[in-house]
């Protein structure tokens, strides 16, 4: 009987090590997710946020970064408890889990409160930064000294399919279109099928004519940053609430275990 009683730990022992291997490897592709779509962001996306001249949506850029940095480093402390059976590197990798997972919950609540507080002042925040777009566009676009503004503006308006701030009449009180020497009443990278001085044509056969304009398609686009952030979070808090119940079981059958 004594003889079953142990060989039935020790299968235990090996089955929880492997459910936790296999969790800490999700954990990590979790984390690596994350750390990508933030270099993403950050890389392909950056010079479209700046335009807006708001900090809120590059932060969270930032955020993904970190968080998937951590991940990946507790996963591979995971890994490492896991393999080679360390009872005290298992106590701290479950410290690490439950401090993630506790700044997750506050990070949250944080959120809600200020969304909360902020909801009535939301309508003048958008506002604000259509202005800041308008004014980017308007006084910067094609002048000494702001070719970024100028390439992000470009791509802005080619990569979603816009024009303008609000609509493409925006252009018409652009310091570069109301010079002497340009006849273009858009720039060209407002036409559909882009071609020099293609703007000289406004009409919505030849430009994209989209309700909202830019500014519409750039806060869907950082809206849906934040909703991965979001679906992701919640994601890791729920493999996080796994791992350490396994965490747990593991490092109580490693001291239950006869040797």
């Amino acid at each position: 009987m004594e003889n079953r009683r142990v060989k039935k730990q020790t299968c235990g022992t090996i089955c929880l090590k492997y459910l936790l291997f296999l969790f800490n490897i999700l954990f990590w592709l979790a984390g690596g997710a994350v750390l990508a779509v933030g270099v993403w962001t950050l890389t392909e996306k950056s010079d479209y946020i700046s335009l807006l001249n708001s900090s809120f949506y590059s932060a969270s850029a930032y955020i993904l970064i970190a968080a998937g940095v951590i991940v990946i480093v507790t996963g591979m402390i995971g890994c490492c408890a896991t393999l080679k059976e360390m009872r005290s590197l298992l106590i701290v990798y479950l410290i690490l889990l439950l401090c993630i997972f506790l700044l997750e919950i506050v990070a949250g609540l944080l959120a809600y409160i200020k969304y909360q507080e902020c909801f009535p002042l939301c309508f003048q925040l958008d506002e604000e930064l259509r202005q800041n777009l308008k004014v980017n566009m308007q006084q910067k676009y094609q002048q000494p000294g702001e070719e970024s503004v100028t390439q992000a503006v470009d791509r802005l308006q080619q990569e979603f399919m816009c024009c303008g701030s609000n609509n493409y009449t925006d252009w018409k009180d652009s310091v570069w279109i109301q010079r002497a020497d340009n006849a273009r009443l858009v720039p060209d990278s407002c036409c559909k099928t882009p071609d020099d001085l293609c703007g000289i044509r406004d009409h919505p056969s030849n430009i994209y004519n989209v309700e909202g304009g830019c500014i519409m398609k750039l806060e869907s686009f950082t809206l849906s940053q934040l909703y991965i952030l979001g679906a992701v979070g919640t994601g890791i808090a729920f493999l996080q609430l796994v791992g350490m119940m396994f965490t747990c079981c593991l490092h109580h059958s490693l001291k239950e275990e006869p040797y």
